[in-house]
């Protein structure tokens, strides 16, 4: 029998309050930064969250991260070529930027890479200000580095540096009237407080001291969203199985039939977000940060049930067995493998495969053979981004709701 963490208190849904969501139908968002951004999960994690959460609105993802790159940019440019090709050119309405991990130096606090750093980012700015004028920028103070699973290299330790780095981040976009978004705090909290429950799974979440695997980026990826007032709810469906009345939110029900169980139909307003519950660093990291209350829960609450032990089916498919009254306390099905869990994973499948789409134009193409121009290569990246119109069209169908009937029978 199937008992906790599916249930949910009832308590829990006061504090999932729905907020204004920064993101508008028809934006373009770019992930502009070093190689934690560099084609990575939490850039993914967002876009699949949007679509999953808000199915009806159209917005568009483009990733403009390059491994080791810093404030004067890097291996594909410098910074005003990178800003040019790699930011602008993408008509951005929304922008964020991550960089710092590189530009510390990986040592004791310095304060000439700090006026580098410094010098640099305000060029940045000037040019998003000067470029971009109505863009919405969020400043990301940069990710840790794993000095809580680790002893530290040095005494200060370098997470501490970039700390220093990050107090500047967000002096400035308070300075500049930008928004600002804290990658370190979250995750370097999440990584000690899961060094204290599993010191040899602990060190695998950023396996090299700087890049966060999937487990980090879920963490960054649902603090980001938080920071933009994301709905931490998914649907919330209450049904008295004595009355048969019906309440909730983010879900249409009808048929609804109670005679010793309960069954009903309903459609709900978005999908949870897919987690891989199965690795056993993600499975950690649920542990060790409030994640789930951030991106999403799904939950279900029958009232009223006679005591005893009831098999949950959605579809004719069993998905889970419950006594009463955790049915009465509520149960998430986001942890469960329900039929909208496996359409969210068919999103995703196909959100990576759309910005790998775009990764590869953009580093093969534009990139690659940038120094080759011609009518015919316009012809081609004006062909893949219409084939990327396709895969986004794709995405959107997938995400759309459907209707499901769920069963609560007695064993």
């Amino acid at each position: 029998m199937l008992r906790a963490p599916f249930f949910v208190a009832l308590s829990a849904l006061a504090t999932i309050a729905p907020a204004q969501f920064a993101l508008h139908d028809g934006d373009r968002v770019v992930f502009y930064g070093d190689s934690i951004t560099d084609n990575a999960p939490y850039t993914t994690f967002v876009e699949t969250f949007v679509l999953t959460r808000y199915p009806k609105m159209n917005v568009r993802f483009f990733n403009a991260g390059v491994g080791g790159d810093r404030v004067g940019g890097g291996w594909m440019g410098p910074v005003d070529l990178r800003l040019t090709r790699d930011l602008f050119s993408r008509k951005p309405t929304v922008v964020t930027v991550m960089l710092g991990m590189n530009d510390a130096g990986y040592q004791a606090f310095k304060p000439s890479l700090f006026n580098t750093y410094e010098a640099g980012y305000r060029h940045i700015l000037d040019r998003l200000r000067a470029e971009a004028p109505s863009a919405r920028v969020w400043l990301m103070q940069p990710s840790p580095f794993d000095d809580a699973t680790r002893p530290p290299t040095f005494p200060e330790g370098y997470n501490s540096v970039l700390k220093r780095y990050s107090g500047f981040v967000s002096d400035l976009a308070k300075e500049k009237g930008y928004g600002t978004i804290d990658l370190n705090t979250p995750l370097f909290d999440a990584l000690a407080k899961a060094e204290s429950l599993d010191p040899t799974v602990a060190p695998k979440i950023v396996v090299d001291r700087v890049h966060p695997w999937t487990a980090g980026h879920l963490v960054m990826a649902a603090t980001i969203l938080k920071a933009w007032g994301a709905s931490g709810q998914v649907s919330r469906t209450e049904i008295d199985a004595a009355t048969g009345h019906v309440s909730g939110a983010g879900v249409q029900v009808k048929d609804v039939q109670h005679s010793g169980g309960v069954s009903w139909s309903s459609t709900e307003e978005a999908l949870p977000f897919p987690i891989d519950r199965k690795d056993e660093t993600v499975a950690l990291i649920l542990r060790s940060a409030p994640v789930e209350d951030w991106i999403g829960r799904e939950l279900v609450l029958v009232k009223n049930l006679a005591p005893g032990n009831y098999r949950l089916s959605i579809d004719g498919k069993p998905v889970g067995e419950f006594p009463a009254d955790v049915y009465s306390s509520g149960i998430d099905l986001s942890w469960m493998d329900t039929p909208m869990a496996q359409q969210a994973k068919r999103v995703q499948d196909l959100t990576g495969k759309r910005a790998a789409l775009k990764y590869a134009a953009w580093r093969q193409i534009e990139f690659g053979l940038g120094d080759i121009q011609g009518r015919s290569k316009a012809d081609v990246l004006r062909a893949i981004d219409r084939f990327e119109d396709d895969v986004v069209r794709k995405q959107h169908a997938e995400a759309l709701p459907k209707p499901h009937r769920f069963e609560v029978t007695k064993i």
